[in-house]
């Protein structure tokens, strides 16, 4: 009695086993399992539609890329450079380096590019003041590279910038004054001098100057109201003017 109660409650939850018949004479109801009603997983191939035999399920190809990684191939060449950009502001001033080393000493330079200025020159004849200066002419040469001095004015004309060395020597006239500078341009330098006396005697300037391009240095012999005069002749010469580079102007 015990067994039949059990059994009861059981078979009174079990789904009938046999499946009505459909009515007569109506279309024949499809058949189903005991399972239709559950839902198929999604991507089974129970999911895909059963809409006819013939249809064929949609293949999709997937290529693995990385199994198709080939080698690194090489560089390709350098492309063409584009175009400048613009300018940027001037940055700021930087900190002064520190003082460098002693460099050595160069090469000796070329001796033709050595540059030179010298005359030497003197006068035969005598010369009296008259109403006005003179400039003390001279008729012989010694010496004068590259006719630098004048003959016909009794001028040395700079053209080597630099310091000279010049100088005049005259024989005084007896009872006369002798009066005399050494003139750069119109400017007078120094003076030659002597009183009046019963002898001649021989006197003597000399100086350096430095001179720029194109000045000109003379000896200029005073005018009358200082009646003067300097000596010299035709067998021996008395007057004198000389004058040289010392040293160019450094450049």
């Amino acid at each position: 009695m015990f067994g039949v109660h059990l059994l009861l409650p059981l078979l009174v939850s079990l789904p009938p086993l046999v499946a009505p018949a459909p009515p007569p004479g109506g279309p024949p109801a499809p058949c189903r399992r005991c399972c239709d009603h559950l839902e198929p997983a999604e991507g089974s191939a129970a999911h895909a539609p059963t809409a006819g035999l013939g249809h064929m399920p949609e293949v999709r190809t997937y290529i693995n890329m990385t199994i198709l990684k080939g080698e690194k191939g090489e560089r390709g060449d350098r492309g063409t450079p584009g175009k400048a950009g613009h300018e940027g502001p001037p940055g700021s001033v930087g900190p002064t380096g520190p003082k460098g080393t002693k460099g050595q000493a160069g090469l000796p330079g070329d001796p033709c590019k050595t540059q030179h200025s010298a005359f030497s020159v003197g006068r035969r004849k005598s010369l009296h003041s008259v109403e006005y200066y003179q400039a003390l002419v001279f008729d012989t040469v010694f010496v004068n590279l590259q006719n630098h001095f004048n003959m016909f004015q009794g001028k040395f004309h700079c053209k080597v910038p630099g310091v000279y060395f010049f100088n005049v020597n005259i024989h005084t006239w007896n009872f006369k004054e002798t009066y005399l500078h050494i003139m750069k341009n119109e400017v007078q330098q120094a003076i030659v001098y002597a009183q009046p006396s019963d002898r001649s005697i021989m006197q003597s300037q000399s100086m350096m100057l430095e001179l720029d391009l194109n000045d000109e240095v003379w000896v200029r012999l005073y005018k009358r109201e200082r009646e003067n005069a300097i000596y010299s002749d035709d067998v021996d010469i008395y007057i004198t003017f000389n004058g040289y580079l010392i040293m160019p102007s450094v450049e």
